[in-house]
């Protein structure tokens, strides 16, 4: 039977807004992936009464509890004295953990304070991970019908010692490994995939198919339970393959990089390289692509064209065309991906020209429009899309232009095929 588990995450700076718990969400898919299914998450303050109430409804509805922060060396860093507390365990100084953390300080030519100390004390008999990322160790322990894990806060050592530590840990509760495969849409919203894929989403059992909205598309998780990883992959690739053929060129398989992870592959694969021009994004687009290593590869260079002079100076664009059409129009956009592509030598240009608010727009043109154009050496395509409602904020609308973008690269690079 598959073991239920409930994730803790502790801090008061996490109740006030100060900072995002994304362990949570870290060692959620960590523990999905090896068929633990996290029932709760809770979110508590660094008080002691509190968090024994927390500790003590969940050893009464999970068999898995992972903690994550308090293991600190300030004062109010008192999740394993609450722990031991709840689950009867004695606390005891490790002598190895200790030596690590003074290690780790002397390395670092800081000095260790007495309050660092406390970080070694664990409780009596559990299993101890070492920190290798920072000073806390983590830790692992059985009572009664539960087993009680404590990792870090901090994310840069929270996630690898999930990773390193607690999966292979919690392997001997796994009934199983949960793979799933991921196809992301461009021009359909939700409701759109939902309603063509209706039946599938219903019937399907093993593996399943599930949609979620991300910003400007629309991903679809296909996931399958098996023995192992490779069986999983086998299992999901009829559905994958029937799904793709069912959304056409609105859909394609990717990983868990992305549509810039993908177009880059693409690029790569092809010998093609690829220059932008951006108004409206302000260079997001380029960094979409630049934050993959090696990306030098396959994107060449851009423009960061937002004021009109540098559109005229720059890239070469009539100022009359700017006066006439105006920034945001097609024929700029056009311009804008044939100027940065010749001058800048891709094989691909980029030109992107829009308004992303909140401020900025008219009845003719209003916040949310976005004009993308894509030249290569064959033709060039341009889009508009309106991006704008009330509740987009300027960040949505330049990230669904910005993923929009990309998916027309795709699909020129996808009709060669």
């Amino acid at each position: 039977m598959a073991k239920s588990c409930e994730i803790i995450a502790v801090g008061t700076e996490l109740l006030l807004g100060e900072i995002t718990n994304t362990d949570g969400a870290y060692i959620a898919r960590a523990l999905a992936k090896i068929g633990i299914h996290a029932f709760y998450q809770t979110t508590v303050g660094d008080n002691p009464a509190r968090l024994a109430e927390v500790l003590e409804r969940a050893a009464s509805r999970a068999d898995i509890i992972i903690t994550t922060g308090g293991l600190g060396p300030t004062y109010d860093d008192l999740t394993k004295e609450t722990i031991a507390k709840v689950f009867g365990k004695k606390l005891v100084r490790d002598a190895e953990s200790l030596e690590h953390i003074r290690v780790f300080f002397e390395k670092r030519h800081r000095t260790m304070t007495p309050n660092n100390e406390k970080q070694a004390d664990m409780p009596e008999g559990a299993t101890i991970f070492r920190n290798l990322w920072g000073t806390a160790p983590a830790c692992a322990f059985e009572s009664g019908k539960n087993t009680v894990v404590m990792l870090p806060g901090p994310p840069d050592e929270c996630y690898p010692m999930t990773d390193t530590y607690v999966i292979p840990y919690l392997m001997r509760y796994s009934d199983g490994v949960l793979t799933s495969r991921y196809i992301r849409v461009y021009g359909l919203g939700e409701s759109a995939v939902e309603n063509i894929l209706r039946d599938k989403m219903i019937h399907a059992e093993n593996p399943t198919l599930a949609p979620y909205a991300k910003s400007g598309s629309v991903l679809l998780r296909i996931t399958a339970k098996t023995p192992d990883r490779e069986s999983g992959m086998a299992l999901c690739e009829p559905m994958v393959q029937e799904v793709l053929e069912i959304l056409g060129d609105n859909a394609y398989e990717e990983s868990a990089g992305g549509i810039a992870e993908f177009v880059s592959n693409l690029c790569r694969k092809k010998g093609k390289t690829m220059a932008f021009a951006e108004s409206c994004t302000g260079g997001l687009v380029s960094k979409l692509i630049t934050d993959l290593p090696g990306s030098s590869d396959v994107y060449l260079g851009g423009v960061c064209s937002y004021a009109n002079s540098v559109k005229s100076g720059v890239l070469g664009i009539d100022p009359s065309l700017i006066e006439e059409k105006g920034a945001v129009s097609s024929e700029v956009a056009v311009k804008m991906a044939e100027g940065v592509r010749a001058l800048i030598g891709a094989d691909i240009g980029l030109g992107i020209t829009g308004i992303a608010g909140p401020g900025g727009g008219s009845e003719e043109k209003p916040v949310g429009l976005v004009y993308v154009s894509v030249a290569d050496e064959k033709h060039t395509v341009t889009k508009k899309f309106e991006f704008g409602n009330l509740r987009r904020s300027r960040e949505r609308i330049r990230g669904d232009a910005a993923g929009s973008a990309l998916d027309m690269i795709r699909k020129i690079l996808m009709e060669e095929e």
